[in-house]
């Protein structure tokens, strides 16, 4: 019985965004540069409908892969969720310029009453963008 409730409480969400930058681009950009991200996409960062402040630490980074997974640690979203890792994978488009941003959101929530994170991919295609924009105006 208590395994079924758990498992409600726990969900992943995935969103895949087409961007123009390379997939080694978008990568060093949360992976070499972190500070950059919010300069590139400061509205999203700072202030997403009620600002939710998170700091995170890198909990893996696969540069082969152009993969890398954050584990939020603190701040307004650990409020809501016993444990959240957002997992950023990069693979260069089949066939053409350009690559696909692959967002995984895998997270454990306190309670039933917690909404479900759907907000937040909309807040991933919004940072895939701005940063994407902040890469080509860079070139």
């Amino acid at each position: 019985m208590a395994k079924t409730e758990a498992s409600s409480l726990v969900g992943k969400l995935e969103t895949e965004v087409e961007i123009k930058a390379s997939a080694g681009q978008f990568h060093h950009m949360f992976a070499g540069r972190p500070h950059h991200v919010s300069k590139a996409s400061p509205g999203n960062i700072q202030g997403y409908g009620e600002a939710k402040v998170a700091k995170e630490r890198i909990e893996a980074v696969k540069p082969e892969k152009n993969l890398i997974t954050f584990r939020v640690i603190e701040g307004d979203l650990m409020k809501e969720y016993k444990s959240f890792l957002l997992t950023i994978q990069v693979t260069p488009k089949q066939g053409g310029s350009g690559s696909i941003v692959h967002w995984l959101l895998e997270f454990e929530k306190i309670s039933e009453e917690v909404a479900h994170p759907e907000t937040l991919l909309q807040f991933c295609v919004e940072v895939s963008k701005e940063i994407d924009e902040h890469l080509l105006s860079e070139e």
